[in-house]
């Protein structure tokens, strides 16, 4: 790795949380029904685009990722993303209760329409939360303008809803309704 260049890194990561959350086909691997894909293979193919990939690099990638974004199986000899998936996988996530509050960033232009409809998942499984503020801020700051939603958890809850919580500690809901949502907080 050493004459590995860091912002190598940042774009074989990008294109890695691409491939495995929404579209494996574009260098041809399969993921398994969890999202999980032979790590040898990812690399023999994630090569083709960035040829200086090998194990070390996505093992510094893995553990210095930001967000967290993937994860290795004990033996490392599979990788998945941990969440924000597009394409049909089953991650096995167990219901967890949430705190009591939780937060999501959005982009300023979101909030008219969230403030009509709540939060949805869109074309992703979950609509994704936050623990706190500035995590929040990162996730919403990447399109824009952000705006903090102070999301209600601990009612919703108490209400019914459901949450799950992904390896790398992001909350995951299916729906946020209106109700739950207090913005400008």
């Amino acid at each position: 790795m050493e004459n590995f260049d860091p912002k190598k890194a940042k774009a074989i990561s990008k294109y890695l949380s691409y491939i495995l959350r929404h579209d494996p086909d574009d260098v041809g691997i399969i993921l398994d029904k969890n999202g999980w894909t032979n790590t040898h293979t990812l690399i023999q193919q994630v090569k083709l685009r960035f040829p200086a990939l090998d194990k070390t690099i996505l093992e510094y990638i893995v553990a210095t990722n930001n967000k967290q974004r993937f994860i290795f199986s004990d033996d490392k000899s599979l990788i998945r993303a941990n969440q924000g998936h597009s394409i049909d996988v089953e991650l096995n996530l167990l219901e967890q209760e949430p705190p009591t509050v939780l937060f999501h960033g959005t982009t300023i232009g979101n909030i008219n329409s969230i403030m009509q409809e709540g939060l949805k998942k869109q074309s992703r499984h979950h609509v994704h939360l936050s623990e706190n503020v500035t995590t929040a801020l990162q996730v919403g700051s990447r399109h824009g303008r952000v705006s903090i939603l102070k999301i209600h958890s601990g009612k919703m809850y108490a209400d019914g809803y459901t949450f799950y919580i992904s390896a790398n500690h992001v909350w995951l809901t299916d729906h946020v309704p209106l109700a739950y949502i207090e913005d400008n907080f």
